[in-house]
């Protein structure tokens, strides 16, 4: 018989009962019924209960353990009586009638209990994340992502693309966020930096011949923390593929994500390929956002010509758009009949958590002459503008029309906003469905309001739609990029390109957004060099793994999928990370530290 076990906990059955066998775990739970002693036994694979009964010659020191201590029990199998079947469990029809136990390892007092998984702090569960994780659910989602990656693995290389790997110490590269540095010993005063993604070297790998590629890529990125996003590194499913359009990437991609979500779907549907594709513009007026749920069965729309228009008297509405701002609608299906109290909340939230003036709003219902208007702001809109409007916006008696209004990009935001808020209010959002979209032609540059310039929208890598001519001859907030993303249940799972591969078009580009040819031969100048040397056109993208996960598990936070997360604060509770280190350390790397000043109290 092995030394530790014969069976796991979570595999034997009716079948097996007479048998001898051993099981290795820990002690989940006991329960002592008058003088029987039910020892529930967990190891990775499931639970099986052990029974003891009275005069056992181990009863007292089992008894006395403490749970979560370590054991191998033998014994014989035997099934359990009718009443005493556990259906909910895989080995609930039979029990382990224990006769020899070897204690591996007994557990000191625990600081965060195992069974029944009771909500603790934070800080308690990732400073003792070993222990969090033996608990069933999030053990659980952690294989999830396990067999996510394996499955996504397997659907890549069935597409005929190969696995590389790419360098984890890099050049630091002005990709928009913060790089992790890493100082140099040998080369005093420079540093690596970890890579934000693989961008340039997935690149690279197309130009040197090797046409499809995929990697499980860590990436690092020294921004604050989400609840989708992780404060240090994430995972992504990088991709790039040699001689493809947009629609070969799509191609692609959408029987991966189609096929890896119906697999571990647990009965809820996914929306079937091919994916919705919506321009990045449409996206925003009608959803206001470019992650939109489209479970959601809600469109905004730009209702800033009807308060144009002559007999309207609200000036609120009026003196925004004379400034040059916008008015957005949002329906509300059936909120017509709820009451004064449903829209004072919307307007709270709007205010507190928005800050925005407010959600104005008319509610619309049968009157003597058709469709008419009640509400706060009515009355300063002709009986006709209401019918012309609600026409516009789709909504009908018994609805409601919510406004949103402000500088262009505020009131859109809001109106996103308030389409999500409104949609989980009036409980519209469809159960029980994944729903895809791609968000295409996203423009290549927007105005940086804070520097005053034209800055690249995404991607500077992006090759734009029309290539040097539209360079040359568009207004830069014009173009558009061929870019994309995809987006399920309103969740970005990623973002993707086709690549600017002609050297004399990546140098215009940057030069539009205030980078010279120094700039982007110092930064960039292993990629551009390469390009000169005869590059394939290629494109790409990076569904994020994290953001999969936490998708299919059903969780709104990413700690939840990861194995071991930093807390808010971008520290490792568990490690002491990030720590001290010596002053020998700082001498090696030629780092002095200077701490920054201490604020002096107020007199």
């Amino acid at each position: 018989m092995h030394a530790y076990r014969t069976h796991t906990c979570g595999a034997l059955r009716a079948e097996d009962v007479g048998q001898t066998v051993r099981l290795a775990g820990w002690v989940h739970r006991k329960r002592d019924h008058g003088g029987l002693l039910f020892v529930d036994l967990r190891d990775h694979f499931g639970v099986t209960q052990c029974v003891l009964l009275p005069g056992n010659p181990h009863f007292e020191r089992l008894e006395r353990m403490r749970v979560e201590s370590v054991v191998s029990v033998t014994g014989e199998v035997v099934a359990r009586s009718a009443d005493t079947v556990n259906a909910s469990l895989p080995t609930g029809g039979i029990e382990l009638k224990a006769t020899e136990l070897e204690v591996h390892s007994e557990a000191a007092e625990l600081p965060l209990p195992v069974f029944g998984e009771p909500e603790y702090p934070e800080e308690t569960r990732l400073t003792y994340r070993f222990l969090d994780l033996r608990r069933e659910t999030l053990h659980r989602n952690i294989a999830l992502r396990s067999a996510i990656i394996s499955s996504i693995r397997r659907r890549m290389t069935d597409q005929g693309f190969t696995e590389f790997q790419t360098p984890i110490l890099t050049a630091s590269s002005p990709e928009g966020a913060r790089d992790f540095l890493v100082p140099s010993r040998l080369h005093p005063g420079r540093f690596y930096a970890l890579p934000q993604a693989p961008q340039q070297f997935k690149q690279l790998i197309m130009v040197a011949g090797f046409d499809r590629y995929f990697q499980i890529a860590p990436c690092f990125r020294d921004e604050d923390a989400r609840a989708d996003r992780s404060p240090g590194e994430f995972y992504q499913l990088d991709v790039e593929m040699s001689f493809a359009t947009q629609d070969d990437v799509f191609e692609a991609i959408e029987p991966v994500m189609h096929g890896l979500f119906e697999d571990f779907a647990d009965g809820r549907a996914v929306s079937p390929a091919p994916f919705p594709r919506i321009p990045f513009a449409d996206a925003m007026l009608k959803f206001g956002t470019d992650k939109p749920d489209l479970r959601i069965p809600i469109e905004n729309c730009d209702v800033t010509s009807f308060f144009e228009r002559d007999g309207v008297t609200f000036n609120a509405f009026k003196n925004v758009i004379s400034g040059g701002g916008t008015v957005r609608g949002v329906p509300a299906p059936g909120a017509g009949a709820l009451p004064r109290s449903f829209f004072d909340k919307l307007n709270d939230w709007a205010r507190k958590e928005m800050q925005a003036p407010g959600l104005g709003y008319v509610v619309f219902e049968d009157g003597p002459e058709g469709l008419t208007g009640k509400g706060p702001i009515a009355k300063f809109i002709p009986a006709d503008v209401q019918r012309e409007m609600a026409d516009h916006a789709g909504v009908k008696a018994g609805d409601a029309l919510f406004f949103a209004a402000g500088a262009s990009g505020d009131a859109v935001k809001l109106a996103g906003a308030a389409r999500a808020k409104i949609g989980q209010e009036l409980n519209l959002v469809e159960p029980g469905v994944f729903k895809f979209c791609w968000i295409v032609d996203f423009p290549m540059f927007e105005w940086n309001e804070d520097d005053k310039k034209v800055d690249f929208s995404h991607n500077p890598f992006s090759m734009p739609q029309g290539g040097m001519e539209a360079l040359e001859s568009k207004d830069p907030l014009d173009i558009l990029a061929y870019q994309y993303d995809i987006v399920c249940n309103g969740v970005e799972l990623s973002s993707g390109a086709i690549r600017n591969h002609r050297p004399e078009i990546m140098l215009k580009a940057f030069d539009i957004a205030g980078y010279g040819p120094d700039i982007v031969e110092d930064k960039f100048g292993g990629m551009l060099n390469a390009f000169r040397y005869g590059a394939p056109p290629h494109g790409g993208i990076a569904p994020g793994v994290d953001r999969i996960v936490m998708l299919l598990a059903g969780v709104e936070n990413i700690r939840e999928v990861t194995m071991f997360p930093m807390n808010q604060q971008a520290q490792d509770l568990m490690m002491n990370a990030p720590s001290d280190v010596s002053s020998q350390q700082l001498k090696e790397l030629h780092i002095r530290v200077v701490e920054p000043p201490k604020e002096t109290a107020k007199s």
